[in-house]
């Protein structure tokens, strides 16, 4: 019976490995020539294992009669060995190389005990080799199965550094010469051809395309970008040619940058993490021993003081499954593929996470601080209504951009943005400007006032109260009062849904800070539905904020400051965790947050905490399911209840199910 089960395994085992091969093979991200390799092994091992199953022991012994006596007995042995090293050599290199460094005690140490030891017991009691090559062959899978899901995660992240660029178009007598991007100077015109990646930072002096920043933001919709926009390395020019001048070194690049957090996520451990570590170095050592005494203490009492036989066979081979059984490669290889997986998937929608640490602590985040300006606003000012007009609207915005053509003040700039035509300077005359009121001039040779109301009042003309939040620009024309204009900093589109979505994942609070007037303050956090405002706060005022919210909070629950990152670096490095928004092209924001949104879309900060709780969620299951199983098994083992069959299940079983569930922390997009 138990032959039969074997051969049915071995039969699923060929059959599985073929169509992986197939299927894996036939993807873009198939596997690697060394998955390959392994993956062949198994099958030669498997098919060779599963052949000597129709050849019994009996079989072998005939051949005694045409060589030698024990012959069949060794080539019975020489045919399972020749097996057993296909599958196992590399597993026996490890264990010799871990012993010679004297870093005796890990998987490969274990593995290669418990089957040499199978083996040897095998030859001693002219038994079955059976067991010790099913060990190693199912535990081979585990590790292709394991090699295959890093590998996968790996990828993830590996699209985000095909950033990378490899080369910089500089303009050289008239010819396009192609230089390492890290020999670009400040301030040096750089030539992007259609499907190239924009090596450097810098601002478009010539021409106009669509951008494609899915690398950077997780967003397929292309950015159109023309000249005077700032652009960023990594993003890719789709339609047409862009001259761009430099505005960093490629060191200092957005792109530079983000490689490094890449690079260096690996590095920053979560809590489950380094548990699992610390409980790996204790573990192995004390379950090596317990086998030991596991395969000579109950013998040796035996023989000594129960007047019985030693039944040496029967506790070394309970030693040996105790050994497999033990293994913590369910542990030691999950843990951190999870959260390697879960940063993976993270990065597939524009969000760079620093370390599986970060991950752990924005799982337990149940306030959520927001900077508001950049934040939850696009940090432009627009304007947005022209109201009691007693001309037509655009000829009122053309009067108020022509008579503020002279000054450099962003309200200028955004009544000259909305405006939309080019300044005719030709047209304005008399152009005087009264501090901290506003303008008067003469545009066309009519008399424009664009000003504040105390410049109402200075004139005498009677105007109008706003009823909206923003900067008031009222307007006299002719010496009439001619209505208002309304500029004020826009609301992102998902701001809003923002908020709502953090309640969904069970936000207990959510808290704006700010330097603006608290009438400005209340209106935005009323339209948003945020539960706490504090308006009016110097960069200061909000460091004591936050340290005076960490204060106040309940038990375990972490608090996430979210900035632009351009003025909020003592915030955004004082909360548990700083995330930062509008991150790209901002230094401040990659070096001061532990976690960067590669986009403007708040809407991203749920996403990032839906996508850490999962992580989690994951990672507990699989030591749960990891303890439970091996400890059981561990004690039906010690009693002799476990074979070296539920040894292979408590091992490798339980180390394919928790790499497969922590492959699911990679598939995020639903969340």
């Amino acid at each position: 019976m138990q032959e039969l089960v074997i051969s049915i395994l071995l039969t699923v085992v060929i059959i599985m490995a073929a169509a992986l091969l197939i299927f894996v093979g036939s993807r873009k991200d198939g596997m690697t020539k060394k998955q390959r390799v392994m993956m062949a092994r198994i099958l030669i091992s498997a098919g060779i294992l599963l052949a000597l199953q129709f050849i019994s022991a009996e079989m072998f012994d005939a051949i005694d009669e045409y060589l030698f006596p024990s012959a069949g007995r060794w080539l019975r042995f020489a045919c399972y060995l020749i097996d057993y090293l296909i599958i196992g050599y590399d597993i026996l290199r490890k264990a010799a190389k871990g012993i010679k460094n004297r870093q005796v005690f890990d998987e490969s140490f274990l593995m290669a005990v418990a089957t040499i030891g199978a083996m040897a017991l095998a030859i001693y009691e002219n038994g079955e080799y059976l067991e010790a090559i099913a060990v190693m062959l199912f535990y081979q899978i585990g590790e292709w199965f394991q090699g295959y899901a890093v590998g996968k995660s790996r990828r993830n992240i590996s699209s985000l550094m095909d950033i990378r660029p490899d080369y910089a178009n500089v303009e050289r007598n008239g010819k396009l010469e192609q230089v390492d991007p890290d020999e670009v100077g400040i301030g040096s015109v750089i030539v992007v051809q259609p499907g190239e990646k924009v090596p450097i930072d810098g601002i478009i002096v010539e021409g106009a395309s669509s951008l494609n920043t899915s690398a950077l933001t997780g967003e397929s919709l292309p950015r159109e970008a023309k000249a005077g926009d700032e652009v960023i390395s990594g993003c890719i020019s789709m339609t047409s040619v862009l001259k761009i001048q430099t505005t960093k070194e490629f060191g200092e690049s957005t792109v530079s940058k983000i490689l490094d957090l890449v690079e260096n996520a690996s590095s920053r451990k979560s809590k489950s993490e380094d548990f699992i570590s610390k409980f790996a170095k204790i573990y192995t050592p004390a379950v090596c021993y317990a086998a030991l005494a596991l395969a000579f203490l109950p013998p040796v009492v035996r023989m000594l003081f129960m007047g019985l036989s030693a039944d040496w066979g029967v506790w070394i081979y309970r030693a040996l499954t105790f050994l497999v059984i033990s293994c913590p490669c369910a542990l030691v290889i999950s843990i951190p593929l999870s959260f390697f997986a879960g940063i993976g998937g993270a990065s597939k929608e524009g969000v760079l996470v620093k370390g599986s640490n970060y991950l752990e602590i924005l799982s337990q985040t149940k306030y959520v601080v927001f900077d508001k300006t950049g934040t939850m606003t696009k940090g432009v000012f627009e304007v947005n209504g022209i109201h009691h007009s007693t001309i037509d609207n655009e000829k009122l915005l053309e009067y108020a951009a022509l008579a503020e053509s002279a000054s450099s003040h962003p309200i200028s700039r955004s009544l000259q943005r909305a405006y939309g035509k080019e300044i005719d300077r030709t047209r304005v005359s008399d152009i005087q400007e009264i501090s901290g009121n506003g303008v008067t001039a003469k545009v066309d040779g009519v008399k424009v006032a664009a000003g504040n109301d105390k410049l109402m009042k200075h004139l005498n003309i009677p105007y109008q109260d706003c009823h909206q939040t923003g900067t008031i620009i009222h307007m006299a024309v002719g010496g009439k009062y001619a209505g208002h204009i309304v500029i004020s900093d826009i609301i992102k589109p998902h701001s809003k849904a923002a908020i709502a979505e953090l309640k969904k994942a069970g936000v207990d609070k959510t808290v704006m800070l700010t330097g603006d007037t608290k009438k400005v303050a209340n209106q935005v956090a009323a339209s948003l539905g945020i539960d706490e405002v504090y308006s009016e706060l110097l960069p200061a005022d909000k460091v004591e904020k936050v340290e005076e919210l960490l204060r106040v909070k309940s038990g375990k629950a972490k608090l996430a400051f979210v900035g632009d990152g351009i003025n909020d670096a003592p915030v955004l490095s004082r909360a548990d965790i700083g995330i930062a928004m509008g991150a790209m092209g901002s230094d401040a924001a990659i070096e001061a947050a532990d976690i960067v949104l590669m986009d403007d879309d708040p809407i991203k900060i749920a996403k990032a905490i839906k996508i850490s709780r999962k992580c989690l969620r994951i990672v507990y299951q699989n030591i749960s399911m990891a303890l439970v199983v091996k400890f059981a098994c561990l004690a039906l083992g010690a009693v002799g209840i476990a074979n070296m069959y539920l040894a292979i299940f408590a091992d490798v079983g339980v180390m394919i199910l928790a790499v497969l569930n922590a492959i699911r922390c990679l598939f995020v997009k639903k969340l």
